[in-house]
């Protein structure tokens, strides 16, 4: 069991042997995200006092506008991955198409991907709440030394090798797993050190929050509408506390420590849902699993979806386990109900 005052690369180090295909290449690749990481840190904590506030007047693949810190910060990852040559592709929520990199020699002989969104939550800096980085790191399945190709980033959730979150907020963590659990690890900005101060972490089986913008009730599915309503019934156990902050790590890491539910459903203005399966929903899905808890669509795993193309999107259940089963049954029960209404219409 590892100490709480362990650093980040100790920590790394001693668990290297979970890796032996690796050669140590997962490890550096960790190593450089926790470096950039640090580097977006320090612009986020000076963000009232440079000009990297609000627009940069573009707006990236999703038809989103560009926060500059998005640019920043996606520049920033992509730079540090690229420069230390040990992937072979990136893919960015802010990109149009993936990134391919060659070595030196051309031959890239790297084995793994990654998938980011460089900055959740972004449009959160201009008022001082907390966001983060999402990261998903995969083996690519195309041969090594030839180059990337989009079947390398179109893998489903559960064969990420490694997946974690970077939270800027009241103090600056890094929360990560390799299939082997989840360890969270605090910045000491003074020394600029991770050290071990969340290990094993785990969600409740249980809670007694959930996370949804009930702004958008009226475009609802009927399962979600009906399941909100379970939350704010008077009975032994609830009502349950609404709590939504707007940056999906933060929701989720809160949930993860407190016990809740993450809720971002499809609704009648995005059929498809709104967050990025590849560069969101996987990752932290694959942290909610090792951490115990459940992440679904509302009807399957979220980690057994394949995608079919690199920005899909998806509804997103996620959280202590019992919760999201909850959550599931009233989706389940509104999808029969609305079948048998459509055969009996249709047999009329």
């Amino acid at each position: 069991m590892p100490t709480p005052k362990q650093t980040l690369g100790e920590f790394i180090i001693e668990n290297q042997a979970d890796f032996p295909y690796s050669s140590g290449e997962l490890s550096r690749l960790i190593n450089s995200l926790r470096l950039a990481a640090k580097v977006v840190n320090h612009e986020v904590n000076k963000a009232g006092l440079v000009d990297i506030l609000g627009a940069n007047g573009e707006t990236n693949v999703q038809g989103e506008d560009q926060q500059k810190l998005d640019v920043y910060a996606n520049r920033k990852f992509i730079q540090t991955l690229t420069n230390r040559e040990i992937v072979c592709g990136i893919a960015s929520e802010e990109s149009d198409d993936f990134i391919q990199i060659s070595g030196q020699n051309r031959d890239n002989k790297n084995k793994y991907v990654v998938l980011m969104d460089p900055l959740d939550g972004s449009s959160n800096i201009d008022v001082n709440v907390s966001v983060g980085t999402i990261f998903s790191i995969y083996r690519r399945v195309t041969p090594i030394g030839t180059p990337v190709q989009l079947e390398d980033f179109l893998q489903p959730g559960n064969l990420q090798v490694a997946a974690g979150y970077i939270i800027y907020g009241t103090s600056t963590m890094l929360v990560y797993t390799t299939g082997h659990g989840v360890n969270g690890f605090t910045l000491n900005p003074a020394l600029g050190s991770w050290y071990l101060s969340h290990p094993n972490m785990k969600f409740p089986e249980n809670g007694s929050i959930y996370s949804i913008n009930e702004g958008n009730y009226v475009h609802f599915p009927q399962g979600v509408k009906d399941y909100i309503k379970y939350c704010q019934e008077e009975k032994e156990d609830r009502p349950y506390t609404s709590r939504y902050i707007g940056s999906m790590v933060s929701d989720i890491h809160r949930n993860m420590i407190k016990g809740g539910i993450f809720i971002y459903p499809k609704t009648s203005k995005a059929p498809e849902g709104k967050l990025r399966l590849l560069y969101e929903c996987n990752p932290i899905a694959f942290i909610t699993e090792q951490a115990g808890g459940n992440a679904s669509d509302g009807f399957q795993r979220i980690l057994d979806i394949k995608p079919a193309e690199l920005h899909q999107r998806t509804p997103f259940f996620c959280g202590s386990k019992k919760m999201v089963e909850k959550a599931e049954e009233f989706m389940k029960r509104s999808d029969e109900k609305n079948q048998s209404h459509a055969l009996s219409f249709s047999s009329k």
